[in-house]
C-alpha cells in the first residue's frame, strides 16, 4: 500500500485572494474544485479523489496544501505549482514545496515559456 504525503507551499504575494480564487476556477472546469469567497479558502480533489488541494489566501501569501500518495506528490505539485505561476507570472510568483516527511519538495518559476 502507497503511503500519503502532505506537501505545503507558501507563495508570497501581495494579491492571495485573486490568485486563490483564479486557480480553484482554473481547475473546477476539469476536477471537483471549489471557491468560497467569504473564507478565501479552495478545496479540491484530483485524480478520482486520490489526491486533495486545499488553498487559502492569507494576508500576503496563499497558502497550498497537497495530500496524494508518495509515489505521485511530485506530478500534483507540479500541476497546481505550474498553474499558480503562470497566472502570477508578471509577479514572478515562486511556489517552493515542503512535505510532511521532511523532504524538500518540487519547485515551479515561472521561466517565461
Amino acid at each position: 500500500m502507497n503511503s500519503s504525503l502532505t506537501s505545503v507551499a507558501c507563495v508570497v504575494t501581495d494579491r492571495p485572494a485573486r490568485y486563490g480564487k483564479q486557480l480553484a476556477s482554473h481547475f473546477s472546469h476539469k476536477v471537483p474544485f471549489t471557491w468560497d469567497e467569504d473564507e478565501k479558502t479552495g478545496n479540491g480533489s484530483f485524480a478520482d479523489g486520490r489526491a486533495q488541494a486545499t488553498i487559502t489566501a492569507r494576508q500576503d501569501s496563499l497558502e497550498l496544501v497537497l495530500e496524494a500518495p508518495a509515489d505521485e506528490i511530485d506530478r500534483f505539485e507540479g500541476v497546481v505549482g505550474r498553474h499558480l505561476v503562470r497566472f502570477g507570472a508578471k509577479d514572478e510568483l515562486v511556489c517552493q514545496w515542503r512535505r510532511s516527511d521532511g523532504s524538500q519538495g518540487t519547485h515551479q518559476h515561472y521561466d517565461g515559456e
